[in-house]
């Protein structure tokens, strides 16, 4: 019985992967797209829309999620969060207009994963005190891969039943598959000394407005959030494009080149998560940064027929993406106290919003201006220096009740 015991926290980050294998197949939505053009007879533009408006109300409910998790535990949050979500999918599979499916899939399945996100990786930080990059970033890549396992799904359901029909079986498969794990997560009985010990204990107990706002650190945080998001999920939305129409990969390569790239989405999770954890929030933060900026200029510089620069420049940036969803959280619980973790990373977390939506009105625009997407990657650069500097400057060199002063 004492190896069961010692078994049981990993069981809470296998059921914590699932529930993220479940809600990452929003990165699977290029798979829709195509089908939803032809049925309501929409363009490019509009069929981003469902994408756009999930990415931004599972940001924004981040920071209600922090306070029901408290009230509610784990298993009762993620159980309501995901009836919203699977509610949100099988209505879309009733949707007339883009508009509608917007407001199913965009509004309630995005409330629907933000009300979960957060709890699979409290329970991971919170099991694993000394681990916790580790833990948050093994636990996120079940996010990381779940296109390689849904994205085929998807195709074969949109084949046989169409694509209406596909989101009414996802919503279903959704609600018992996240209902089923759910039972598993829960919280170590007592806080150890080192989650006490880990940055402020006061940051959301304390009445009136959380410390953490008043803070310098958080707002450097967020804003090198929203930048290493900003330039992530921008390149999840042109990847495809960019080989097609500047590098002149073929689309059958094209799209074997976006299933590589979640690999190293995936990979970036605990690879940085554990960075975070040995060399601390500062130095990995600089890192990421830095990667961004390489792989920035290798696409500026990037003509017809550069696969190498092509497949190196993405790997960089869906690598930096992945990272950046385990620096944020770590760095989180490492700032401003682990026993706080669930509100303030749910006020942290909107920095991904601003991200998405950042990023995916600039590659349009250049698009749209300049005719190219490959000026977009003059503001992914340009950002990853103002990261740097932000980094350096306002981000605090320890973890300590400093942080929050």
């Amino acid at each position: 019985m004492p190896i069961v015991k010692k078994l049981a926290p990993f069981g809470y980050i296998l059921a914590g992967m699932g529930i993220f294998v479940c809600m990452g197949t929003i990165y699977a939505w290029s798979v829709f797209r195509k089908p939803l053009e032809e049925l309501f007879g929409i363009g490019a533009t509009e069929s981003g829309w469902p994408y756009m408006l999930f990415l931004c109300f599972y940001a924004l409910t981040m920071p209600l999620a922090g306070t029901l998790i408290e009230k509610l535990g784990p298993r009762r949050t993620t159980m309501l969060g995901g009836l919203i979500l699977a509610a949100g999918w099988f209505a879309s599979g009733s949707a007339a207009t883009i508009t509608s499916l917007s407001i199913t899939y965009g509004v309630l399945g995005g409330m629907g994963v933000g009300l979960i996100y957060g709890v699979p990786l409290a329970v991971a930080a919170r099991w694993f005190p000394q681990k916790k990059g580790l833990a948050v970033g093994v636990t996120l890549a079940g996010f990381g891969i779940s296109p390689f396992l849904t994205a085929p799904v998807a195709l074969h359901l949109i084949d046989h039943y169409g694509v209406l029909a596909s989101f009414r079986i996802f919503g279903i498969l959704f609600f018992l598959c996240i209902s089923l794990l759910a039972s598993f997560l829960k919280f170590p009985a007592a806080p150890s000394k080192n989650q006490v010990s880990t940055g402020s204990s006061t940051a959301s107990d304390s009445p009136g407005i959380n410390p953490m706002l008043k803070s310098r650190g958080f707002y450097a945080l967020w804003f090198c959030y929203a930048i290493g998001t900003f330039s992530g999920l921008m390149a999840i939305s042109v990847t495809s494009p960019v080989a097609q129409e500047i590098i002149r990969l073929q689309p059958e390569r094209a799209a074997f080149a976006v299933s590589i790239f979640a690999l190293f989405n995936a990979l970036g999770r605990p690879l940085f998560g554990s960075m975070t954890d040995r060399f601390g929030t500062r130095l990995t933060i600089s890192l990421s940064f830095i990667l961004i900026l390489i792989a920035s200029a290798g696409l500026l510089g990037a003509n017809a027929g550069d696969v190498s620069i092509y497949f190196a420049a993405f790997s960089l940036l869906w690598l930096t993406l992945g990272g950046w969803l385990a620096i944020a959280p770590v760095s989180t619980s490492n700032l401003f106290g682990a026993l706080n973790y669930c509100r303030n990373y749910g006020f942290v977390f909107t920095a991904y919003g601003a991200g998405a939506l950042a990023g995916g009105l600039t590659s349009g625009l250049a698009k749209d201006y300049f005719g190219s997407y490959q000026y977009a990657f003059f503001a992914t650069a340009l950002l990853a220096m103002i990261g740097i500097a932000i980094n350096l400057i306002a981000i605090p060199k320890k973890s300590s009740q400093s942080a929050v002063a």
